[in-house]
């Protein structure tokens, strides 16, 4: 049996929504039937639910097991709905989504894992949830970036040391040839900078474009790192 446009429409709205109740009526063929649909932009009932942090709704359309409850379904740009979750900061539905079969390393079309996600946000406890389940420190998206890029350039102190920490590549570089460190200082991120230098992070490194880390420095900036790559050379 078909579910037709108006039961359709419903049943996305009441995933957006948070109406439990709709789902809790279906029996269970139903219900694996609603899961097989997809909205406009390709996003199944799961993945708009917890884009949109309906804890409950999630709940319930994950128990269905991961052979049913698309949790690795992708929308039309590769999106799964914990890349969603990992990126709006919801650290409850992270854990459900993995708790029932969620890929940590899936990758979406730009090649982003929800660690890329989590790390670009700053949600450090979605970050230590994904690690811990298995997501991949160093995996690149299609410009080669990294997480540690990402929190980097952003500017997150405390996601950039957890990285480091668990083993993050202090010196990848990206497809224009570019560290971390040089992300975090051409946005003006001085903290994150001095971090990673702390950390060994290497300042004579030169970009596709021949640059190295002090020469992508404002001149504010410069000196704190000289004097930061001084005590580390000479410690």
């Amino acid at each position: 049996m078909q579910i037709d446009a108006p039961a359709k429409a419903a049943l996305f709205k009441a995933a957006e929504h948070g109406n439990a109740s709709l789902f809790e009526s279906l029996e269970g063929e139903e219900l694996r039937r609603a899961l097989s649909l997809n909205n406009e932009d390709g996003r199944s009932l799961l993945h708009v639910a917890a884009a949109a942090g309906r804890t409950e709704v999630v709940s319930l359309l994950a128990a269905v097991g991961p052979a049913g409850n698309g949790v690795n379904g992708k929308d039309e740009d590769g999106w799964a709905p914990l890349h969603s979750a990992a990126s709006c900061g919801n650290a409850e539905i992270v854990n459900i989504l993995l708790e029932n079969g969620a890929d940590v390393n899936l990758t979406n079309d730009g090649g982003r894992t929800a660690l890329h996600y989590a790390a670009s946000k700053g949600w450090l406890k979605i970050a230590e949830t994904l690690i811990a389940n298995g997501a991949d420190i160093n995996k690149k998206d299609k410009v080669g970036c990294s997480p540690l890029h990402r929190a980097a350039s952003t500017g997150h102190f405390e996601l950039c040391e957890l990285l480091i920490e668990e083993g993050a590549e202090v010196d990848a570089v990206d497809k224009a040839g570019q560290t971390p460190l040089m992300q975090a200082v051409i946005c003006q991120n001085n903290e994150v900078a001095l971090l990673l230098i702390r950390h060994g992070a290497d300042v004579d490194i030169e970009d596709k474009e021949g640059y190295t880390v002090l020469g992508r420095a404002s001149g504010d900036a410069r000196q704190s790192l000289v004097d930061a790559a001084r005590v580390m050379l000479e410690g």
